[in-house]
């Protein structure tokens, strides 16, 4: 007791607080019991704070507490329940009366409810039996309606209606298989429905493997049909253009005045009409090609019906791709020639099916899977194409295959596949296709050059004439001649134009439908080489080996100034196929492509000719350089010159084009001149007087008589170019027979009157001129008191030009 005392003496304030505490923890706790709350909190409480002691000593108070109470209760109710047990005691006897009562009433419910059981019993029966028949009968219906679904399943499997008899088996599986009372007959049809599926599956497997087999003959002849129907299109486009071509030729030309209408024939709109909108070949199930997709459709939705659709998208485009690889085998047992039309038809065909399923198949194929096909397809085509084509040698196989394959182009494009490539392929080769070309020509032009017989050319019927003449447009008149008709040619000329055309058709071929719209220019290039390098080349070996006479080259210079006209029919031919107006072709012309050999026939007869009047200009030798007097009717020479210079006119003007005529006769009489000249300057005359000039002078007067005689053949200018071939002589002449020689060295005079000569030849000339006195010239020595005037100006001018030698 002393320390607590202690304690509180040194702190009071903390020990009223702890009593205050432990009266309110007993209050609550107190609560807590009252309430039946959980003491779980001050129990951890007491011994969290470690005063255990004071839950206990708490909870002892509580109960003391509670007994006093309790008895309180106890003493206020005890009056009351000793007269609740006496008032249960009188009630004892009266359910004693009751329960008498009560066994009386219950065996008398018992007699009277005894019969009504048994009659309950037997309704109970009754009504049991009568559920169990009402059962078996909704059983029986219901096996009834199994039955009549098997026996329809069975006949639509007989009658190869399989996507009924699926449908009917999924109503079996849906609406009976878990209903169905006999586990018999539950087995059974567990049992045979997966093999039904399974049998349907197989069948339409096979018919769908029939299809594929059937499928590439079909293809086949689709290809080859849609080919055909381009083909027969690109024909009637040909035949509208070469309508258009002969109207714009005749209004071009103003035969007469005509309205040219151009009707377009409608065209096809492809394959309408072989394939119906449903897919199927004419619009049917069997075609006139068997292009009948029902089969495939069919199948695609039994398996889709069977859930198997995935599975056969993939089996149907593996076994496509397939086809198609074995399609791009190429045989090397048969020439591609033979078996192009048939490899790319087969192509053709597959992607026109293909693009048909695309378009009416749902989801079989999808545009990815028809586009990686269609890439394989033209990098396997265009592979086959380089390795094609580099092994053929002729241009005929080349143009056949690059048609077929323009048709192909032609085809797919119409279904919206690009062929792009494959038109590349065609225009990487069109130098070695022109090359082969230009080669065949050649061929074809040294044979024709070399059966040529040099003889102009006989037509005996009009057909005759439009053909070799009006069909290159040769004539030089639009009135048909009478017949028999010869021509101013030969044979060459219309087989070498025919030569001609065909190469420019078949070039025009090669370059038309291969994706290049402007290729004039390209065809002028070509054209250009075929005629200056082949044909050229081929005149000019002609003229150099094969001409040995007058006739051979008047005919061969004939035929070249033909040529030259058939020139233009080229180039116009060539603008008209490529579809180029004719005013922008005129505009790109160029020199005569032809004229190497153009000049040298020319050449050729020139020199001939020249060869025979040298013939008749030894007769030269014979005139009297020294006569007495000047002969008056021309020397021998020149007559027998102008006999021939006759009949030659006489005999050219029927063959030769008038400027040609026109150039030979120039070339001629120049070298007549020339060798008049040559006879005065060359050794074999010594000497000449005057009187031989006279008679010079008389001879060329009657040579240019000839050339003027000409004007009625030639224009007045050209008679006058005839006569300037004479210049040299003529003026020759005239300064020979001048009174004023000394004119010569006037340079202005010279210019007018002597520009054709030269003065080392007039000097060596004018030294061998002698008179009866002495020579006209003189030797430029001392002379005599006779000397005169004009012999002082020509010492003068004699001494002028050996200065200026």
């Amino acid at each position: 007791m002393l320390p607590s005392k202690a304690r509180r003496k040194v702190a009071p304030a903390n020990g009223d607080a702890d009593n205050s505490a432990d009266k309110q923890d007993q209050l609550l706790l107190s609560s807590a019991v009252c309430n039946g709350e959980d003491l779980g909190p001050f129990v951890r409480k007491a011994f969290a704070s470690g005063k255990p002691e004071t839950l206990l000593h708490n909870l002892r108070h509580f109960a003391r507490s509670k007994e006093s109470e309790i008895e309180e209760v106890c003493k206020a109710h005890y009056q009351d329940f000793i007269l609740a047990v006496d008032d249960l005691r009188s009630l004892l006897s009266d359910v004693d009366s009751l329960k008498s009562a009560l066994s009386d009433s219950n065996s008398k419910l018992q007699s009277v409810a005894r019969p009504l059981l048994t009659s309950l019993d037997s309704y109970l029966e009754a009504q049991t039996g009568s559920n169990n028949v009402n059962l078996a009968l909704s059983l029986i219906f219901s096996c009834i309606k199994l039955l009549e679904l098997c026996s329809r399943c069975n006949f639509h499997l007989s009658g190869g209606n399989f996507y009924m008899a699926l449908k009917c088996v999924d109503s079996i599986e849906t609406d009976f298989l878990d209903k169905t009372p006999s586990s018999t007959l539950k087995r059974m049809l567990e049992k045979k429905i997966p093999e039904i599926r399974s049998h349907i599956e197989r069948k339409v497997s096979k018919e769908f493997g029939d299809w594929l087999v059937d499928i590439r003959v079909a293809c086949r002849n689709l290809g080859q049909l849609a080919i055909g129907q381009a083909s027969a299109a690109r024909q009637r486009e040909e035949d509208l253009r070469i309508k258009q071509r002969q109207a714009e030729e005749q209004s071009r030309l103003s035969l007469r005045d005509c309205v040219y209408a151009l009707q377009e024939e409608e065209e096809d709109d492809g394959l309408s009409g072989v394939i119906g909108d449903d897919g199927n070949s004419n619009g049917g199930g069997n075609g006139l090609l068997g292009f009948d997709l029902t089969p495939l459709y069919r199948a695609y939705h039994i398996h889709q019906t069977l859930g198997l659709e995935d599975r056969f998208k993939q089996y149907y485009f593996e076994n496509r791709k397939l086809q198609l690889t074995s399609d791009f085998q190429v045989s090397s047992m048969t020439p591609f020639l033979e078996s192009h039309q048939t490899f790319f038809a087969q192509i053709a065909g597959f992607f026109i099916v293909e693009d048909q399923i695309l378009r009416t198949g749902g989801r079989l194929i999808s545009r990815m899977e028809v586009e990686n096909l269609w890439e394989t397809a033209v990098s396997k085509m265009c592979s086959v194409l380089e390795d094609q084509f580099s092994r053929m040698q002729t241009a005929n196989h080349l143009l056949l295959i690059k048609d077929y394959v323009s048709l192909l182009g032609v085809t797919l494009r119409r279904y919206g596949y690009p062929v792009d490539s494959l038109l590349d392929v065609l225009s990487k080769h069109r130098d070695k296709y022109h090359e082969l070309l230009l080669s065949d020509c050649r061929r074809q032009i040294a044979e024709a050059l070399s059966a040529d017989k040099f003889e102009q050319m006989l037509m005996k019927k009009e057909y005759e004439y439009s053909m070799n003449v009006l069909s290159f447009q040769l004539q030089t008149s639009d009135i048909v001649p009478a017949f028999p008709y010869v021509a101013p040619f030969s044979s060459t000329v219309p087989d070498c134009c025919r030569i001609v055309r065909s190469f420019i058709e078949d070039s025009v071929s090669f370059m038309s439908y291969g994706g290049q719209l402007e290729f004039f220019d390209v065809i002028k290039k070509y054209l250009d080489r075929l005629l200056s390098e082949v044909l050229d080349e081929a005149l000019l070996k002609l003229i150099n080996t094969s001409v040995h006479g007058v006739s051979q080259a008047m005919q061969v210079a004939a035929n070249m100034a033909v040529l030259e006209r058939a020139c233009d029919f080229f180039f116009r031919h060539s603008a008209q196929l490529s579809g180029i107006p004719l005013r922008m072709a005129e505009r790109g012309r160029r020199r005569f492509p032809l004229n190497n050999a153009r000049d040298a026939a020319e050449e050729m007869l020139s020199g001939l000719l020249k060869q025979k009047v040298d013939g008749f200009m030894m007769l030269i030798e014979n005139v009297n350089w020294m006569a007495d007097e000047p002969t008056q009717g021309g020397n021998e020479y020149v007559n027998e010159v102008m006999i021939y210079l006759e009949t030659l006119v006489s005999t050219a003007q029927q063959i030769l084009p008038t400027p040609v005529l026109k150039r030979v006769l120039q070339e001629v009489l120049s070298h007549i001149s020339e060798m008049v000249v040559g006879a005065l300057l060359g050794d074999s005359v010594k000497r000449f007087n005057v009187n031989a000039i006279m008679g010079i002078d008389v001879d060329i007067r009657l040579l240019e008589s000839f050339a003027d005689n000409q004007a009625s053949l030639f224009s007045e200018g050209d008679a006058n170019q005839l006569k300037t071939a004479l210049a040299e002589a003529r003026q020759l002449v005239n300064l020979l027979l001048s009174n004023h020689p000394e004119n010569f060295l006037n340079p202005v005079i010279r210019e007018r009157s002597y520009n054709m000569l030269d003065h080392r030849k007039v000097m060596t000339i004018s030294e061998k001129l002698r008179d009866p006195s002495d020579r006209l010239f003189g030797t430029f020595g001392s002379r005599g008191a006779r000397q005169n005037p004009k012999k002082k100006s020509l010492d003068a001018l004699i001494k002028k030009l050996r200065d200026v030698s």
